[in-house]
């Protein structure tokens, strides 16, 4: 019985210090942070380069 309790306090101290998990969900939150900032920028300098196309179509005169 005594051997059968040492085992599980072995395991669990192994499972307490495996970390693989916290560190996948640390990646995945930075990738999906990462995805956001790309996606937030590629509309923004689309909405740039819109303005500065409509600009530059009014001033020439011709028709976008």
């Amino acid at each position: 019985m005594n051997k059968l309790i040492v085992k599980a306090q072995v395991a669990l101290n192994s499972f307490k210090r495996n970390e693989s998990g916290a560190t996948l969900v640390e990646y995945s939150l930075l990738i999906g942070l990462i995805t956001v900032l790309v996606v937030a920028a590629v509309f923004g300098i689309g909405g740039w380069a819109q303005t500065q196309w409509t600009s530059l179509c009014t001033a020439v005169g011709a028709t976008c």
